[in-house]
């Protein structure tokens, strides 16, 4: 059985006004009691279970209700006790001047009590008005009440697509960032004694944090597949045979030639006796021994002299013969089909060998070590040239109103294309958490926050009605006499 009536609003207790919610069954319903009006009661004792630390602190999930909001919903309360404060006076001004009409008292008390009926009138409907907002009116399921609980996620609908309306559009978003300048600043701040060295330092640090959570294996890994399937795809022949043909011509394979004439010549004169060795041991056997020196002399002395003469003639037909062939397998490796099967089938081999996978893995760890460590010596190269870089860049864009205007756009166009593609997604955010609210913790939520200000409705509400009462009774006196 439901307990109390409209009365009950303005009843108030030594500790403060009551919520617009009437009292159920003896169990208090005050903004601060909320949570633990909908606890069940605890067995055998016959009182109210307490709210959860979680939910009166907001740290778990859901509605966040903060210290501050406590404090809203103190003043809450204290408005609430005027606006009752103010209903309570004007019932009992009704009551006296009532009974001063009916005592004789004069005209007077009619007035007065007109303008006192008209003012609790005024109360009660403001009072109906602002209850409606956050919950039903006496626990009656009066259609178009509790409004704020029911149509909560109509709202977060509503506010998200307003938002995305008129703070996410593009043009919106163009115009705000146009208007902060933000490449201008940016450069005056890269500019600015300090900054580089700053920018400088937080970006080694993440490059080493980079570098130090990828895992060595998988980035070899991926270098070495990347590398390989780069290589296979691309062919080596038809290129290769360009660039030969382009040394050939401009005689840039002259400088090899010297350096093996000159080696071979070289490594002749070291080895004289290992060359006539070779040869008299291919000698038939049945030979004289002296026959078969002189033969490996004979054999020294003309491979020294078809050597000297490549080193030191430029025109020797052995150089013209090398230049000829050089110049015939440049062609051929860019038009003869067999030729660059071959070199592509070489390359493919080549590739597979597990030497060739293993240096292209290892690459890495010679990359990775070179870059950590600039990246911590401040007084590497890499960190040098960044905060040179750094200052340069911000010192133009500081100055430059091209640049400026260049870097403007690209963020506006960047920030447009955000929120042109994302803003179903961005004001989902909006909505989707006001729909994961619980209705009665967002009521309270809201209540906290405005309920002070609603407060003065009721206020204004009694004293406009007592005033209206007034000049109503006045102008019908006025016309009835």
């Amino acid at each position: 059985m439901r307990t109390g009536g409209p009365w009950a609003e303005y009843a108030g207790s030594s500790s403060g006004a009551r919520d617009e919610l009437p009292s159920r069954g003896g169990r208090t319903t005050d903004p601060a009691h909320v949570y633990r009006a909908r606890r069940p009661l605890a067995p055998g004792n016959g009182q109210t279970g307490g709210v959860s630390d979680e939910a009166l602190s907001g740290t778990g999930p859901g509605v966040r209700f903060t210290a501050a909001d406590e404090e809203k919903t103190r003043g809450v309360r204290r408005m609430k006790t005027i606006a009752t404060g103010l209903l309570a006076f004007a019932t009992l001004v009704f009551a006296l001047a009532t009974w001063a009409e009916s005592a004789g008292a004069g005209a007077w008390a009619g007035y007065v009590a007109a303008a006192a009926e008209a003012g609790m009138v005024g109360a009660l409907a403001d009072w109906f008005a602002v209850t409606a907002l956050f919950r039903r009116p006496f626990g009656l399921p009066i259609p178009h009440t509790a409004i704020i609980p029911t149509k909560k996620d109509a709202f977060g609908r509503s506010l998200g697509d307003f938002v995305g309306e008129n703070f996410l559009s593009g043009q919106v978003v163009r115009g705000r960032l146009a208007a902060l300048g933000i490449a201008r600043r940016l450069g005056e701040w890269l500019a600015a004694p300090g900054s580089a060295e700053r920018v400088t330092k937080e970006a080694s640090a993440a490059l080493r944090g980079v570098l130090a959570v990828l895992r060595d294996d998988d980035v070899q890994a991926v270098v070495a597949e990347a590398v390989t399937r780069r290589a296979a795809a691309t062919s080596v022949a038809e290129p290769a045979g360009r660039m030969l043909g382009k040394v050939v011509a401009d005689g840039g394979h002259h400088g090899v030639v010297d350096l093996i004439a000159v080696r071979a010549h070289d490594w002749l004169a070291e080895n004289h006796a290992e060359v006539v060795d070779r040869v008299t041991q291919k000698t038939p056997g049945w030979t004289p021994k002296f026959i078969d020196h002189q033969v490996g002399e004979r054999v020294y002395k003309e491979l020294m002299r078809f050597v000297t003469d490549i080193r030191d003639d430029q025109e020797h037909p052995a150089r013209g013969a090398i230049d000829n062939f050089l110049a015939d397998f440049a062609t051929e490796l860019q038009t003869d089909p067999e030729t660059i099967a071959r070199v592509e089938r070489a390359k493919a081999d080549l590739l597979a060998r597990p030497e060739v996978q293993d240096l292209i893995a290892s690459t890495w760890a010679a990359v990775r070590s070179l870059v950590m460590n600039a990246a911590e010596d401040e007084e590497s190269e890499l960190r040098r040239r960044i905060r040179e870089g750094v200052r340069t860049f911000g010192a133009r864009l500081a100055t430059d109103a091209k640049l400026q205007a260049k870097v403007d756009g690209w963020l506006q166009d960047a920030a447009q294309y955000l929120v042109d593609t994302y803003r179903t997604e961005i004001t989902s955010i909006i909505s989707e958490t006001v729909a994961g609210w619980d209705a009665d913790d967002a009521s309270r939520k809201i209540e906290a926050n405005v309920g002070r200000d609603l407060q003065f409705i009721r206020i204004n509400g009694t004293v406009v009605g007592a005033l209206a009462g007034l000049v109503i009774h006045t102008a019908a006196v006025a016309l009835g006499g």
